[in-house]
């Protein structure tokens, strides 16, 4: 896996959905990139329901804390988003990450 952030958005606008796919590491430096694209995907339509795979990506725990934080009160940072525009995200989690790695490691 690189370490380059390669980020896919699918729009559906039909239907109201968007899914961001994000690959590559995914760390507190690397998660603002997301959070544009989010923001912009967001803009497109009112009550977007958005998606943020990342699920191939590898995610640092603090990364995965801050977007979980995003899905649980609806809102982005306010530094990317000072308007704290209602967001509707939920996050897929990475299949592996270093927490569950560790915890693994030490059963």
């Amino acid at each position: 896996m690189t370490d380059k952030l390669s980020i896919l958005v699918r729009v559906d606008l039909d239907h109201a959905r968007a899914q961001v796919l994000a690959q590559g590491h995914v760390t507190v430096h690397s998660i603002q990139a997301l959070y544009v694209v989010v923001k912009r995907a967001n803009a497109l339509k009112d009550g977007l329901d958005l998606e943020l795979d990342i699920t191939k990506a590898h995610v640092d725990p603090e990364a995965l804390e801050q977007l979980q934080d995003c899905s649980r009160t609806h809102h982005l940072p306010r530094i990317i988003d000072p308007q704290q525009t209602y967001c509707t995200l939920s996050v897929l989690p990475p299949r592996h990450n270093d927490t569950t790695r560790s915890q693994l490691l030490a059963a």
